[in-house]
């Protein structure tokens, strides 16, 4: 059976789960979607959103050095307690998500984080180039919000695709400490030093 986007569409919005862990699921109980909600269950990744209301105080702030002492990130990421700070896991969490702040073009933690007038200029931009194909105006815009999109994984931490498996998101990275660990975590924020930056 063929596993559609709104298929797994639904089932993210019913679990809360990331996009590859909810087609994982659906492939392995061939789309029925029942079935895939037991199966997300059974690995915690449903619990993961019912977790994020939750106040999280304490957690680490991590500095990473990229090898040659030209690079450098300070991020926060928070948790509930602080035993669970102090775990070798969460730790692991905290200090792979600091190489995918050093590795990437990330600008902020989420959508949250960026400048909408920002966003409109890049969508400024994409609609002038778009208008070089000659394309429909309602085709046009379809391209852009697109194109928007992309923008968006490139820029937002969370949505991009993790650097030490790319099928993932960030944001699944963490859902699944939050389902392992059984508390919420929150990357909190981080800043990127790199020699002659302004």
């Amino acid at each position: 059976m063929t596993i559609t986007a709104s298929l797994v569409k639904e089932l993210r919005e019913r679990t809360g789960a990331g996009m590859m862990e909810c087609k994982k699921a659906l492939s392995e109980v061939a789309g029925d979607l029942e079935k895939a909600i037991d199966v997300l269950r059974k690995s915690g990744m449903a619990r993961a959103s019912s977790k994020a209301g939750r106040e999280a105080r304490q957690g680490l702030i991590h500095a990473y050095i990229h090898p040659g002492d030209q690079l450098g990130v300070l991020l926060e990421v928070d948790c509930e307690t602080d035993f669970v700070a102090r775990t070798d896991d969460f730790r692991d969490l905290v200090r792979n998500i600091a190489m995918q702040v050093a590795a990437t073009n990330a600008q902020a933690v989420d959508r949250n984080g960026i400048d909408p007038a920002m966003i409109e200029r890049e969508r400024v931009i994409l609609m002038d180039q778009a208008k070089e194909s000659g394309k429909p105006e309602a085709v046009l815009q379809k391209i852009v919000d697109g194109r928007i999109e992309k923008y968006y994984e490139e820029i937002c931490l969370l949505e991009q695709p993790y650097i030490k498996d790319p099928d993932r998101k960030v944001k699944e990275l963490v859902d699944q400490a939050i389902a392992k660990m059984g508390e919420n975590i929150i990357v909190r924020r981080f800043s990127k030093f790199r020699i002659g930056d302004a």
